[in-house]
């Protein structure tokens, strides 16, 4: 797992979707910033695109490059690549967020009513490994549980059942996304000009244009 202020490795793409092909380490001298997301995420539409696409619009002119990265943790019968090229290409979404974009009057029909005008990738989706479930609760559960040494016995217990259950039932694994230990979508990846991770955000509102702006003046 990269940590911050280390570089950054190279996504695991399986295909670009969308726009010219390219990764992190030949973006030196640019400001990368990645949108990932999943089709079936509501939120990723209603609120993540329109701040990131508004962020685009307002540093076109700057050395900075912006990619979205579709990803599949869940949903895999939605969250798949054919689901992805119809919503690049015409707009369409399906499942929670044709459901919920629908019921906020977001949508044009079954079509976002705004197109993602940057290059998206799909990222490397492969079969799971049910025996590398202990490992993976492992990190699960130092990522999101930092204070899990100091719980009871018994709520240590019941969580490590709970993550190590999860993963060996887990289909498939999204490389990129586990590779920088995602939490869910909309995540945000900052990248600054030397290649190095300078942060990585899961949800929104929490100030890209000020991160951007602070990358830009060093």
């Amino acid at each position: 797992m990269p940590q911050i202020d280390q570089l950054a490795p190279d996504l695991n793409i399986a295909e670009w979707a969308q726009g010219e092909p390219s990764n992190i380490s030949e973006q030196r001298g640019k400001i990368v910033v990645i949108k990932v997301f999943q089709v079936n995420c509501p939120g990723c539409f209603s609120v993540g695109f329109p701040e990131i696409i508004e962020s685009y619009k307002k540093y076109s002119d700057k050395p900075v490059v912006f990619w979205g990265l579709a990803t599949a943790f869940e949903d895999f019968q939605l969250n798949t690549l054919d689901n992805l090229k119809k919503l690049l290409s015409s707009g369409e979404v399906v499942g929670e967020t044709l459901y919920n974009l629908t019921s906020q009057g977001l949508l044009e029909g079954n079509h976002l009513s705004y197109a993602i005008p940057f290059p998206v990738a799909w990222d490397n989706i492969q079969p799971s490994k049910p025996e590398d479930a202990d490992k993976d609760a492992k990190k699960m559960i130092e990522r999101d549980f930092p204070e899990f040494s100091q719980m009871p016995e018994h709520t240590q217990k019941k969580i490590s059942e709970q993550v190590i259950n999860y993963y060996k039932n887990k289909k498939y694994t999204a490389e990129t996304f586990e590779n920088y230990q995602l939490r869910g979508t909309p995540s945000t990846i900052v990248i600054d000009k030397e290649g190095r991770l300078r942060g990585k955000w899961f949800g929104s509102g929490f100030g890209l244009d000020k991160e951007i702006e602070n990358l830009l003046a060093e």
